[in-house]
């Protein structure tokens, strides 16, 4: 078993990040709710305490099961999980007028401490607390401090052979901001932890490729490509593993972006993947005539899809397994810190599959997050056009026509989308984004062209950067880029007349617009 890092969330918006960030070192680090029992098995080096919205000094403060670890294992708790310990200690934990948001300077006072080694004495860390530590409890210590704060980080006194570091930091490392965060952790992980680093891509898709051939022993398996990161990269290793007992499906669901549905399977097809190409676009489009509620279209797409997936499945005798490219963000999403999450839309995932076809599922990619599932595409050496492929919706354009869907609508968006997406191209801007799309709006607008007034449709441009996209920026794309793009759209597309752009942010506002 690999060795890792259990990390418990507090509903932290960071605790994905600390987990890549371990991940990026080379540890495996798996993220369980606070209140998750767990066994400190030999393969657990250490437990991390994810920050948190919550206050220590709530009535219904988040508390973990903290002896089950404690003393067993290293600890590192951050910001909320530094002020739980705290409390829970006996300290003292306040709401103070010298809160700390953003940028601080942190001064290192224990500079021969292993979590700081070779950090600078002082250096610049993210703080995003409005309790504050005020007094630590009897047997810790301050190994750091901001200007604002007198305690920046602690550990607690080691006396007995039996006891392991616990250690606390108010500001966070995880995030690009603390200049060397990741050496910190890093830090924690090496110097503290002990730990060797064996999570590599090599190594994964070595597991995994015996995993998949052990679990389906001989049997056939069949997957929906979407022609996006995650479907492509867990059909190659299935391939790799089981060669021509894998079969691909490709749905063409008449909400793809312009020319896709022909270029990705030619690019399948160059991969030596056994697949199926369907063009169902008409079937969808008349199951959509008339809907304009964004759920009912999500629900309506998933719906065709299975039975178009289902048609085709029966197709292929004898097949036991469902392959998903589930990742690991779809698998700790499911999980609330305070149990089912409210629901904001359905999951762009199509579900109802396995129930559906009466198959078991395979999922080699649940462990992995987006960025190691592009990682282990290189490695096994997928083309970038596809790896380096925005994010793109199940229900595809469905969710970017705000309204009903017609074949019309559907063309007016392929094209402007498609000329501000290859225009991100040629600029070199594209892969500066994390996604790019334009949204077809349910109003018109009055235009002039030429000498004739003009009553048309309103396309919005939508780029955001992020790392995972639970949150996101709108990104700010060169002023003469978007009149370039616009230009083009409004002289190229017929029936659009205006073109805007989308500077909202994730939270409050989502990514997509339906």
């Amino acid at each position: 078993m690999h060795e890792k890092i259990v990390i418990l969330d507090f509903g932290s918006q960071y605790t994905q990040l600390i987990a890549r960030r371990i991940r990026e070192a080379g540890v495996y680090s798996e993220i369980l709710p606070y209140n998750k029992k767990f066994e400190i098995t030999k393969n657990i080096k250490g437990v991390i305490l994810s920050g948190s919205p919550f206050s220590v000094r709530a009535k219904n403060t988040l508390k973990p099961l903290f002896t089950d670890y404690l003393d067993k294992v290293p600890t590192l708790a951050i910001c909320y999980g530094a002020q739980w310990v705290v409390d829970n200690f006996g300290g003292k934990v306040e709401s103070s007028q010298k809160r700390e948001y953003g940028r601080a300077n942190l001064k290192i006072l224990k500079k021969e401490h292993p979590l700081f080694k070779s950090i600078p004495a002082e250096s610049q860390v993210w703080m995003s607390h409005a309790d504050s530590i005020m007094e630590l409890p009897e047997g810790f210590n301050i190994i750091a401090q901001t200007n604002d704060i007198p305690v920046a980080a602690f550990e607690r006194e080691i006396n007995g052979t039996d006891e392991k570091a616990l250690l606390g930091v108010q500001f966070h490392p995880e995030v690009v901001h603390t200049v060397y965060g990741a050496e910190i952790l890093s830090n924690f992980l090496f110097s503290v932890c002990a730990c060797k680093g064996d999570w590599t891509p090599e190594v994964f898709i070595e597991e995994a490729i015996e995993k998949i051939r052990k679990t389906t022993n001989g049997r056939k398996v069949l997957i929906g490509l979407s022609g996006g990161v995650d479907s492509s990269v867990a059909a190659i290793l299935i391939h790799r593993a089981i060669g021509k007992n894998l079969h691909c499906v490709f749905v063409n669901n008449g909400l793809l972006r312009k020319n896709e549905f022909s270029e990705v399977l030619e690019s399948y097809k160059d991969m030596g993947l056994n697949i199926t190409g369907v063009d169902a676009s008409k079937k969808f489009y008349e199951e959509l005539k008339g809907v304009d509620d964004p759920e009912k279209k999500r629900k309506i797409i998933g719906r065709v899809f299975i039975e178009v997936f289902d048609e085709e499945a029966h197709k292929i005798e004898e097949v036991d397994w469902l392959a998903q490219g589930t990742i690991y963000p779809d698998v700790i999403e499911s999980v609330s810190v305070h149990g089912p999450s409210v629901t904001i839309k359905s999951h762009h995932n199509v579900g109802g599959l396995p129930e559906k076809l009466n198959m078991k599922v395979l999922e080699p990619l649940r462990a992995l997050f987006k960025d190691e599932v592009r990682k282990i595409g290189y490695e096994l050496e997928i083309s970038p056009s596809i790896l380096e492929r925005h994010p793109f919706p199940g229900p595809g354009l469905g969710i970017r026509i705000i309204g009903d869907i017609t074949e019309e609508k559907v063309r007016i968006l392929q094209e402007a989308d498609y000329i501000f997406v290859n225009s991100l191209k040629e600029r070199k801007l594209y892969n500066d984004v994390w996604q790019a799309g334009a949204m077809l709006l349910p109003v018109k607008s009055v235009g002039v062209m030429g000498d004739e007034r003009t009553y048309e449709n309103v396309v919005a441009l939508r780029a955001v950067s992020s790392v995972d996209g639970m949150t996101a920026d709108w990104c700010h794309l060169p002023y003469d880029f978007l009149a370039e793009v616009s230009q083009k759209i409004i002289n190229q597309v017929k029936g659009i007349n205006r073109v805007v752009y989308d500077i909202s942010s994730k939270p409050p506002s989502t990514i997509e617009w339906e």
